[in-house]
């Protein structure tokens, strides 16, 4: 992969870092051990890709939702969706009352299922406005990009490790 054009390479990765459930978490390591990048520019293509859509989800899910939740297919999905936002929201007393606090650490934690497609998710469910919503958001993609950056950074280290000492 690394034969492809570098300005490919970015594309891909920012585009990584936008699907839901791997976002950022996911791109990161792509871009480094696939798509050969550096750290930095594996981390700021992940990270655009990761916060372009948070405004859109934020502002315009709801409209979304309800326009092809006429369809079957996209009902099943868009239902799990809206299910797992208002569940989070739910089981989370601390995100209901602390709730630019509640979306950062949501976001901030790299595991499955959280991340800012979710958090933008919850901001919408809870009616949180853009202005206040988006910054903790940016702030825990940011955060989680850190922590993946370092643990792709210690694996790639112990890969080569292995590889040296085999």
């Amino acid at each position: 992969m690394s034969t492809l054009p570098i300005i490919v390479r970015y594309i891909l990765t920012g585009i990584i870092g936008a699907i839901p459930i791997i976002e950022l978490r996911g791109a990161i390591p792509i871009g480094v051990f696939t798509f050969h990048l550096n750290y930095v520019e594996a981390f700021l293509c992940s990270f655009i890709g990761n916060i372009l859509p948070v405004y859109f989800i934020v502002k315009y899910i709801r409209p979304l939702f309800d326009f092809f939740g006429r369809w079957k297919p996209l009902k099943k999905i868009i239902d799990w969706a809206t299910e797992r936002a208002t569940k989070k929201i739910e089981e989370s007393e601390r995100l209901q009352n602390f709730v630019a606090f509640g979306l950062f650490v949501f976001v901030a934690i790299p595991l499955p299922g959280t991340g800012a497609w979710i958090g933008s998710l919850i901001a919408n469910f809870l009616d949180v406005p853009p202005k206040k919503a988006i910054p903790p958001i940016i702030a825990g993609v940011l955060t989680a990009g850190v922590i993946i950056l370092t643990l792709t950074a210690l694996a790639n280290g112990g890969i080569q490790y292995l590889l040296q000492n085999t």
